[in-house]
């Protein structure tokens, strides 16, 4: 017994222990937990002060310096940024971004006070609120700051992607006769390709369009649908016109208003002559639209060869904008059109195009709804998330699938854009799983690429998974420090990226002050640790909702329901799955579709027996099956749907024309106009996808039930890519196909075959897709250096079979994207043989002087960067510069990434002084450059829409036509065009004059543009007279404070005095006082700068007295808002100093030297030499030193 008792003892005491031992470990986890969250605080707050005071001592030893120099030549000179001058100062900033560096004019080397002064002209800083932009358009005045409100203003008249191209395909619609039918048949069979090819080559889709005459009546709707979406009209006409053609003629050429190409093809014999009816129609047609004619007499071979090449222009000057070029000969591997301009906007960066435009399109697509479904209240508290205080964790948005949160992010982001402008906004819409848009690294890559955009920084990206995933909270932490309204990220559907939790760790850390996040998931996948976010759920629509929802269904179908089916419908749509947004549209569609044929009843009652939108779905599927007119029809549909969803990102119309030949265009088109219009499938980049992932569920369970049903639906995938491949085919689509296909498939040989093709890994690397490049060589169980191994023997067996100078200079990008890849490995040893083999290759194939060798130049010097060979670097990297210059000039956006290389080798070498002035000289040449080119996306646009735009304008005149040509002048001014922009300025001006009236504030806007088109030609006497007569029409026509009245004064002023009309400038800076004061009060800064100006300029006419009191109220302003040690406090002393000093009161002059040098010297002790606020305002100053005798406050001898 007593040994039964010390048991019973043992054993509770080990439960004890067991159970403190638990509680231990709990503790030690959480312990671990919290030092870790410190850990990443502190690391982010370590980083982030080091960077700054790295920052403030470069800024310290440049102006330590610069001072040293300039004090031993006498003179004493003040950066431009610390005033508000822009005297000299045209430069271009992007958006939100503040500018680094500015150009200041040279001081001149008379003694008199004079010369010495420059006057102020714009207001920087928030403080100001007068903008260079002048408010009455979106493009009213050219010499401005922000170059990226002049991009977005003109979207605003052209959409971001032309209406030429529906999503990123070259649609041709095809319509003929029966008497034209063999043109259609030579050029569909022999031309087409060719065509499909060039499209292929810039990264395009290419689908001719084409419906049977007699078909007509039943594919009306797709017709319709079709000539909406199509890039170019193709009319084939000979004797006769069918009056069943005649409606499509009618829609696509007379009732279309958009610019799009449209060609007419008429077939003439001698002797026969067209009807009058038919004739009147083309006059007709190429009156409204302008269509290209082609008149053919001769073969009909010959008529389809000369509409190919009709087709073939306009392809590549009017829809995609590209150079006559010799494209079809080409490797389509070798070449990707689509990644050039960025790689040159963002350096060594490689960004991939098409996932730009699925995320856009992604968007469009999300904000589509038939009506408001009251998120009013949604939406006040997503705006409280943005009000809120910091710090704030990320506000979770949650709901059931289909519950609407993609409606609700992509509708609130459209008003916040239009609400808020300074605020950036980035976001993300992940799509189906496994598919491109739910990689976590592609996704961080992405934001980080837009946080580099917006922030004017170049630097280099490692895209490295890991080091990304750093490296986002740093990228985030330094916009958030020079953005000047908030950040917003949004990320829709974060659940359905692959390991959320251990990809998006970021979100957990703290954020930056200004920066908000706001992710959306489905309720039952949300990962547990988010949980305990601040949380927005979406509930079930209410029945008000549902009953709208339903009503503007059918009103768009002109569908009327009565009382009674209203009534069931209500009593139906009460239970959560039924009151869900997506299953309401759904029941809306079916019911509208289901008007048009007269049996709504029967529908309802089917509609009633599905209870979630799975069912539904199915139930939407069989009426579109039941369509079809027969059993082939209806097999091709099982067939597109499944090899839809066996693919990684869909499939394009192009390609299920190649995989199905018996699918005709017309069949193919029908089906997906039912498909899409019942929210099955979708458009994203070209490719068919599911529109929603109950689509998807719903198919599978349908047709592909069963591992083995995927298995040979992406078999056929596999099979059609690798035939493309065999036919030296390689595009974006089988890189980013043919490998997931493969893994997928579990076979591991034929992934490691095709990974070895040098053409599918360089265009997947040359479009950022390393991590999945890379998590394929992980599959088939290699590591790096048995990666760089296998690449080198292939390449080594290509260059066996390399002749020729054209094969030879893509063996150099293949050996350059290999060198390339192997250094983001990290295998810096084994990357320098392929880049100078590239080097070699380029040497001896093209010049050594050609732009292609400098760029083998800076990637190889780019390894020795991280090689820690500086010296090696520096030498390469300023053979590339040279090699640039010549080539490209020195203002070049390829000078400037040298120049950006060499100042970070510089920096690493701890030579700060050579850095900063390579920087400076790099920042303005991007500046130039963004004047020119805009932003990423923008700057195409622009150049492709141009001519279109001129079209808009050649009808009748209008306000809107002379607002047009006015921005179209702009646009010609900011690419340095400037005798095309005058002549479209002057157009402008002309047409408001006749429309508006010669005093109408519109009238005062394009003389203001035109003046200061004059003005940069130094046609100085056309500038005066034009801004004479706009500042008249904005005297009488706006109110006394109004900006774009301060802006006409203020820039007229700055031209008389270069002009020498000191007498006229002083009234001018005197209004310009006056506006200042009524705008922000008597003691604003803003107008202490205004007094500082005119003081100026009185000191220039000899009239110190006036002069005088001028300063010393600019002075006291200065004290009272700043404060009296302010750098600004310390420029007006000196003016005042040298005041005195000319009015022969030295002793006063020395006083206030004497307080000035004390502020500098405290302010260099105080900031470690940190350039003063941008936010302050002054004049511009001089030196002391050189505008007084040596003797006065030096010793003779010292200069």
């Amino acid at each position: 017994q007593a040994l039964q008792k010390t048991y019973q003892k043992i054993l509770r005491e080990k439960e004890s222990a067991l159970e403190a031992k638990y509680q231990a470990m709990e503790r030690a986890a959480t312990f671990e937990h919290d030092r870790d969250k410190v850990k990443r605080q502190f690391k982010i707050f370590r980083e982030t002060k080091e960077n700054e005071i790295q920052d403030l001592l470069r800024a310290k030893r440049e102006l330590e310096a610069k001072l040293q120099r300039l004090q031993a030549q006498g003179i004493q000179v003040f950066d431009p940024e610390d005033s508000d001058s822009d005297d000299n100062c045209t430069d271009v900033t992007a958006t939100g971004a503040q500018s680094e560096y500015w150009n200041g004019g040279a001081l001149g080397s008379e003694p008199s006070m004079g010369s010495m002064m420059q006057l102020q002209q714009s207001f920087r800083g928030p403080e100001f609120a007068h903008s260079s932009i002048d408010v009455e358009g979106p493009f009213a005045n050219i010499n401005r700051d922000d170059w990226d409100a002049a991009v977005a203003s003109l979207l605003q008249v052209t959409p971001l992607f032309s209406h030429s191209l529906w999503s990123n395909t070259v649609r041709c619609f095809i319509i003929s006769t029966d008497e034209t039918q063999p043109e259609v048949d030579i050029f569909i069979r022999n031309y087409s390709p060719k065509l499909q090819r060039i499209c292929e080559t810039m990264g395009y889709f290419f689908q001719v369009v084409h419906f049977p005459a007699e078909n007509e009546s039943h594919f009306k709707d797709v017709r319709k649908w079709e000539i909406e979406k199509s890039s170019l009209v193709i009319l084939l006409l000979h004797l006769t016109l069918p009056s069943c053609l005649l409606e499509d003629c009618e829609e696509a050429f007379l009732r279309n208003p958009e610019e799009k190409p449209r060609v007419i093809y008429h077939r003439m014999e001698d002797g026969k002559d067209s009807p009058v009816v038919v004739q009147q129609l083309i006059e007709q047609m190429c009156y409204v639209n302008k269509a290209k004619m082609i008149d053919h007499m001769g073969s009909v071979e010959e008529g389809a060869y000369e509409i190919y090449n009709c087709v073939e222009k306009i392809i590549r000057q009017d829809i995609l904008s590209c150079e006559m070029t010799e494209l079809e000969g080409k490797d389509l591997g070798n070449k990707e059109e689509s990644t050039a301009p960025e790689e040159e906007v963002f350096g060594d960066v490689l960004w991939d195009a098409h996932d730009e435009e699925e995320q856009m399109e992604a968007f469009q697509q999300a904000s589509n709804s038939a009506c408001e479904l009251g998120f009013e209240k949604y939406f006040e508290r997503l705006n409280d998330l943005v009000a809120a205080p910091a710090p704030i964790p990320p506000l979770l948005v949650s709901g059931g699938p289909g519950s609407g949160k993609s409606l609700l992010l992509s509708k609130w982001i459209r008003l916040q854009q239009k609400h808020s402008p300074n605020t950036l906004i980035l976001y993300h819409f992940v799509g189906r799983p496994m598919s491109t848009s739910s990689e976590s690294a592609l996704i961080i890559k992405r934001l980080t690429l837009k946080l580099m955009q917006h922030s004017w920084l170049v630097s280099p990206l490692t895209l490295d998974p890991a080091k990304l995933l750093e490296e986002f909270p740093r990228w985030l932490e330094k916009l958030s420090a020079r953005h000047q309204g908030s950040i917003i990220i949004v990320i829709d559907s974060i659940d359905q990226i692959q390991q959320a939790e251990k990809h998006m760790k970021w979100l957990i850390d703290p954020l930056p002050v200004n920066v908000r996040v706001i992710v959306s998931v489905n309720v039952e996948t949300c990962p547990q640790a988010w949980r305990l976010w601040p949380t927005l759920h979406l509930d079930p629509l209410n029945s008000k909702d549902v009953k709208s929802l339903i009503s503007a269904e059918c009103n768009s179908a002109n569908v009327k329901l009565t009382k009674e089916q209203e009534k069931k419908l209500e009593r139906h749509c009460r239970s959560a799955t039924t009151c869900n947004a997506l299953y309401v549209t759904l029941l809306g569609k079916t019911i509208a579709c289901a008007g048009s044929t007269g049996n709504i009843d029967e529908t309802l009652q089917q509609c009633f027996q599905c209870q979630d939108t799975v069912s539904l779905y199915r139930l939407v599927l069989r009426s579109v099956r039941e369509s079809l007119r027969n059993d082939k029809e209806r097999g091709l549909l099982k067939e597109v749907l499944c090899v839809i969803g066996a693919s990684h990102n869909g499939v394009s119309e192009s390609e299920l024309m190649e995989l199905y030949p018996e699918l005709s265009s017309a069949m193919l088109a029908s089906l997906v106009h039912s498909l899409h219009r019942m929210c099955l499938l979708t458009y994203g980049c070209g490719l068919l996808k599911f529109q929603h992932l109950q689509a998807w569920e719903m198919v599978k369970l349908e047709y592909m039930e069963g591992e083995n049903a995927i298995s040979a639906f992406r078999q056929k995938l596999v099979d059609y890519f690798t035939m493309q491949l065999s036919r030296d085919r390689v595009t974006w689509r089988s890189a980013d196909e043919l490998p997931w296909l493969f893994q997928q498939q579990g076979d591991k040989q034929k992934l490691h075959k095709c990974l070895l093709n040098l053409f599918v890994s360089q265009n997947l690397y040359k479009r950022g897709h390393f991590a999945e490049l890379l998590s394929y060589w992980q599959l088939v169980g290699k590591d790096k250096s048995s990666m760089a191994a296998e690449y080198f023997d292939s390449l080594k067996e290509y260059e066996k079979s390399c002749e020729g100078e054209e094969s030879m200079i893509c063996l150099a990008d293949l050996y350059e994207t290999l060198g390339r890849f192997l250094k983001d490995l990290g295998l810096l040893s084994q990357a320098v043989a392929p880049l100078q083999r590239s080097l070699e290759i380029r040497e001896t194939a093209l010049d050594p002087d050609h732009p292609r060798v400098a760029q083998s130049l800076h990637q190889l010097a780019g390894v020795y960067v991280q090689w820690k060979k500086f010296g090696n670097a520096e030498q390469l990297y300023k053979q590339a510069l040279e090699i640039s210059e010549n080539a490209y000039g020195a203002e070049h956006p390829r000078v400037a990434r040298e120049l950006d290389a060499l100042a970070t080798l510089y920096q690493k070498q701890n030579k700060y002084e050579q850095a900063e002035q390579l920087r400076k000289k790099s920042f303005k040449i991007r500046q130039k450059a963004a004047r020119r080119k805009g932003s990423l996306c923008g700057f195409a646009l622009l150049r492709q829409r141009a001519l279109q735009l001129e079209e808009l304008t050649l009808g009748k005149d209008t306000p809107d036509n002379a607002r047009t040509l006015n921005e179209l002048g702009v646009l010609y001014y900011l690419q340095n065009n400037l005798e095309t922009a005058e002549l479209f300025l002057k157009r402008s001006l002309e047409m408001r004059e006749r429309v508006l009236g010669p005093d109408h504030p519109d009238c005062a806007q394009s003389l203001n543009n035109l003046a200061a088109l004059y003005n940069e030609k130094k046609h100085y006497d056309k500038a005066e007279e034009l801004y004479e007569r706009a500042l008249d029409i904005r005297r009488r026509a706006l109110a006394p404070d109004h900006p774009s009245l301060a802006y006409t004064v203020k820039h007229l002023a700055v031209l008389y005095k270069k002009m020498g009309k000191l007498d006229k400038a002083v009234p001018l800076y005197e209004l310009a006082v006056e506006i200042r004061q009524k705008s922000f009060g008597p003691k604003h800064p803003s107008v202490a700068t205004a007094l500082v100006n005119l003081a100026v300029l009185y000191c220039q006419m000899k009239k110190q007295i006036e002069a005088l009191p001028l300063y010393e109220r600019a002075l006291k302003i200065y004290e009272d808002s700043f404060g009296h040690m302010h750098p600004r406090v310390g420029e007006t002393l000196k003016n005042l100093a040298v005041l005195s000093y000319e009015r022969g009161d030295f002793e006063k002059a020395a006083e206030l030297y004497k307080r000035a040098m004390e502020i500098k010297e405290a302010e260099t002790l105080l900031i470690g030499g940190k350039a003063t606020s941008r936010h302050s305002s002054s004049g511009d100053t001089f030196s002391l030193k050189s505008a007084l005798p040596p003797n006065v406050f030096l010793e003779h001898g010292q200069r």
